[in-house]
């Protein structure tokens, strides 16, 4: 099964009980856009719905992974559903009932990370960075800090988020973030390898092994609930608005300006 909307921004196709989900808006190096994020929910719940599909892939078309908020769009941000969908795509992917392997080879930035640490495996190539460019444009990285905690060491998860640093592959693997990492061209046959091994599972019994691992429904709801009214805040926020300005100017924002001499 494909999905072929032309003007579509995510594809899912099923193959050999593999449903490969695919960001495809490179030309804003596919930030998470109200396009996306709808088409994204859309696509991970036909997928688990489909009785066919014994896991998920999550991948992405162009250089980028995905660069995080649409920052085009979240000018308004205290009357975005950004949030709360952000909040609905982690939970998705987090208590999905097949597990979900997210195929990286390129950069994750920001809300681009949470949905790598939202999923079950990691397969990255040596050229994907990440970095948590959040307080540099004035807002923190609340709702993605959910799944973050579930994979990251404490302390590494502590300096990435003050300090906004750019960090790479292997030590995102070094921190728990990615659990494989490869070269490009060794991609795809990592990928093909840990389907195999995951399809060699029983359906039900990868389900039950998910749920011990995975957090409470109701506690995860309240969490993110949190994270969201957090999120609203800090986005809305006379520093949020004036570090989404900022980098819509390509501009350092105002408390870092105000510091060159």
């Amino acid at each position: 099964m494909t999905t072929s909307d032309s003007g579509a921004v995510v594809h899912l196709t099923v193959a050999h009980g593999v449903a490969t989900i695919t960001l495809d808006s490179p030309a804003n190096r596919n930030a998470l856009s109200n396009q996306l994020r709808a088409e994204l929910a859309e696509s991970i719940e036909n997928a688990l719905r489909d009785d066919s599909v014994r896991l998920l892939v999550l991948t992405h078309a162009g250089p980028v992974f995905c660069a995080g908020a649409d920052l085009k769009e979240a000018r308004d941000a205290a009357a975005s559903p950004a949030g709360f969908e952000l909040a609905g795509l982690l939970t998705a992917v987090m208590t999905a009932d097949k597990p979900v392997i997210a195929r990286v080879a390129g950069p994750a930035r920001a809300g681009g990370i949470g949905l790598v640490a939202a999923c079950d495996l990691v397969v990255a190539t040596e050229a994907a960075t990440f970095a948590f460019s959040e307080v540099r444009i004035g807002v923190v990285p609340a709702i993605i800090s959910v799944p973050l905690r579930g994979r990251v060491a404490p302390q590494a998860l502590r300096e990435l988020f003050l300090t906004g640093n750019y960090f790479d592959a292997k030590h995102a693997a070094q921190i728990g973030l990615v659990d494989t990492v490869t070269s490009e061209a060794d991609l795809d046959d990592a990928i093909d390898t840990l389907a195999a091994t995951l399809k060699l599972a029983s359906p039900n019994a990868l389900n039950g092994a998910k749920k011990l691992l995975g957090p409470n429904r109701r506690d995860l709801a309240e969490e993110m609930a949190q994270m969201q009214q957090l999120t609203a805040h800090y986005f809305s926020s006379e520093d949020g608005q004036e570090g989404i300005r900022a980098f819509g100017e390509k501009r350092l924002p105002s408390w870092a300006s105000s510091l060159q001499t």
